[in-house]
């Protein structure tokens, strides 16, 4: 929803082609709906059943861009070679330690709310199919010293995801 509002109110003509879900119990599902953006809802259970009905779409839509947003499973290295296009993906906290394979979300913020970090942040970046870190796009900084606990860090995080996001998004394909 962030990558919409930032597109819709800096009048960026890039259209989102399909919102997809894994299911359709997110508020983001609803908010879709609720303003119009085409949906769909694919199962990641099976990857391999996943990934064919992505690449479908990406082919008969003209995708130029899948940006994943809270996507935490890895997308094989033949899909991405095969779709040729930029996959990114976004993860809290700048330290790898405390994001990748096995450490998302809450995980993240728990982790380095345990070890007293300082400073947490936002790393945006290309997907790759054996860590899910690949080039780094962007990545900002977020001072966390005031937060008392682990959501209140994720909702420091949040707002600089929501901020950097959209825009490296647009950057980047507004180059191509």
């Amino acid at each position: 929803m962030a990558i919409y509002r930032y597109f819709r109110d800096n009048n960026i003509p890039i259209d989102i082609v399909t919102a997809v879900f894994t299911n359709d119990k997110s508020p983001a599902y609803q908010n879709c709906i609720d303003l119009n953006i085409p949906c769909l809802v694919i199962p990641a259970k099976d990857m391999k059943l996943f990934e064919t009905r992505l690449k479908q779409l990406i082919y008969s839509e003209k995708v130029d861009l899948i940006a994943l947003c809270g996507f935490m499973r890895l997308l094989s290295e033949d899909f991405l070679r095969s779709v040729d296009i930029p996959v990114l993906n976004i993860h809290p906290a700048l330290l790898p330690k405390y994001g990748g394979r096995k450490m998302y979300g809450m995980a993240v913020h728990e982790a380095v709310f345990k070890a007293a970090e300082k400073i947490s942040g936002a790393t945006i970046h290309r997907v790759d199919g054996i860590y899910d870190h690949g080039e780094i796009l962007c990545k900002k900084e977020v001072n966390i010293a005031h937060c008392s606990s682990p959501e209140e860090i994720a909702e420091e995080v949040l707002k600089v995801e929501h901020e950097i996001y959209a825009k490296t998004i647009a950057d980047l394909l507004q180059k191509n």
